[in-house]
């Protein structure tokens, strides 16, 4: 092996008789990482996909992996589940024994891995189930791996947001979240407005399903063919994996929003926040009020522009660029993301020269998606792609009750976009313009970005609370230079 490099694929790197459960078997080791025993117990364990990391006991070695439930073991769980194990040998010399820690350390080391994380951890997400998973499920394999951590309990809305603005990242080979989509939104938010956004944004964030919805990591796991859950999570971190990720900027005036998920106005989005007066419920208050929506349907008057992407220049009429959004209301002064000497300033992607389409409303639901899934049973937007320079477009403008409640029923497969009542197209940039209820024109609605409100109108659940921005017209550009998700 090259010292300090990736072994040749084939080769042997040792080949040893060690001692394992009192018996004496052979051990070899090969360049493409498969550590292999033979006797009563024998297997074959792959370091880059299956061990965690190793530990010395005096004489022994401690091998220590993850492999799926069922996998030459008596245990009951959900496909992919995995379960650490570890394997115990005793080389038979104190040089074996050295020449061993050797060969696994520059083996592991010469995967790129972390080494130290700083982990947020949110109590308040989902079921408040965030600070146990991580201590019975997360630091017991960050700690197998031999990572370093910093654990950071968020304390109100925008603490991660805080912290990451004024974080030592030299300090740390990534940021893991445990929590919902929230705590990714605020640490991409805070990385952005540093002075070094550019260098900032490009440390690997990691996330681990402690949330409602999930939907970001569900989109990651999905990605790669592993079930969402807690220990396929973390093992991704562990390895290091990473994907680029499109940041979109919201802007309204000069406040600006970035966001990594979605943005929905209309049928999702009072879905997704007037629902958190049943949060009690865990992910079940979604369906709930879901059903409750759907038997008194509203629709929005409003229209939307975007630059279509290629093959999609067909939808809408064609109209000219709106020029930036403005708003005579001001946001408050501790939620605003202002335009600053330093910090991203949003996608350079040139407006005015682009081929615009409109269509105006009424409408039930308008939804744009970053990734797949919204949340783990729900796949909003099926052809989306991590790095793609497009947004999903999910549009429904009109349907009768039951054809909608149909398509709602379908969204677990991504299935709902074939409906006849749905239009869903590929978009460079958009411009929203939202406007009142059809029903109740004295009432307007709710503007939700990953999970957040951005602007309240009025009649709105909460809307005596100060939100992002106001209920008003808003643009939306894509930028491809990456932040990463491992």
């Amino acid at each position: 092996m090259d010292q300090g490099g990736q072994p040749e694929n084939l080769s042997t790197l040792l080949s040893d008789r060690v001692l394992v459960n009192g018996t004496v078997v052979p051990l070899t080791f090969t360049g493409d990482g498969k550590l292999r025993w033979t006797g009563k117990d024998q297997r074959c364990l792959t370091m880059e996909k299956e061990v965690l990391g190793f530990a010395l006991e005096g004489t022994r070695i401690r091998v220590k992996y993850a492999v799926e439930k069922g996998d030459g073991i008596c245990c009951l769980g959900n496909r992919g589940d995995l379960v650490r194990q570890s394997f115990v040998f005793e080389p038979l010399s104190d040089d074996s024994l050295r020449l061993w820690s050797q060969k696994l350390r520059d083996y592991i080391d010469s995967l790129g891995r972390p080494k130290r994380l700083l982990v947020f951890v949110n109590p308040y997400g989902g079921k408040k189930s965030a600070t146990k998973i991580f201590s019975e499920d997360v630091k017991p394999y960050l700690e197998d791996a031999d990572v370093q951590i910093t654990v950071i309990e968020t304390k109100h809305q925008l603490h991660a947001k805080e912290v990451a603005k004024t974080l030592d990242l030299s300090k740390y080979d990534g940021i893991v979240c445990v929590s919902g989509d929230g705590i990714l939104v605020e640490v991409v938010n805070g990385l952005l407005e540093r002075e070094d956004w550019a260098a900032a944004i490009k440390i690997p964030i990691g996330m681990v399903p402690a949330g409602t919805g999930n939907g970001m990591v569900k989109s990651l796991l999905d990605a790669v063919g592993q079930p969402c859950s807690t220990s396929n999570a973390i093992l991704a971190v562990i390895r290091g994996h990473k994907c680029s990720l499109d940041v979109a900027t919201i802007l309204q005036g000069e406040t600006r929003f970035f966001s990594v998920l979605m943005l929905a106005w209309g049928l999702i989005a009072d879905i997704d926040i007037e629902s958190e007066k049943y949060r009690w419920m865990g992910s079940a208050r979604l369906d709930f009020y879901a059903l409750q929506r759907l038997l008194h349907l509203r629709h929005y008057n409003g229209c939307v522009s975007f630059v279509p992407a290629p093959g999609f220049e067909d939808y809408g009429e064609p109209t000219g660029y709106h020029g930036e959004p403005t708003s005579e209301e001001s946001p408050t002064e501790e939620n605003s993301v202002k335009t600053q000497r330093h910090g991203y300033h949003g996608s350079d992607f040139k407006l005015e020269n682009k081929h615009w389409r409109t269509i105006s409303g009424p409408f039930i639901s308008v939804w744009l998606h970053n990734v797949p899934w919204g949340s783990e049973d729900c796949m909003a937007a099926p052809k989306a792609k991590f790095s793609d320079g497009c947004l999903d477009l999910i549009m429904v403008r009109d349907s009768p009750k039951l054809p909608l409640l149909s398509l709602m029923s379908k969204m677990n497969d991504g299935s709902h976009v074939k409906s006849p009542h749905v239009t869903y197209i590929k978009v460079k940039a958009f411009v929203l313009e939202p406007g009142p209820r059809v029903e109740d024109p004295a009432k307007e609605g709710i503007i939700d970005s990953d999970g957040e409100v951005l602007a309240r109108g009025k009649g709105t659940y909460k809307c005596d609370q100060k939100a992002l921005m106001a209920y008003d017209k808003l643009q939306l550009t894509l930028d491809q230079e990456p932040t990463k998700e491992k």
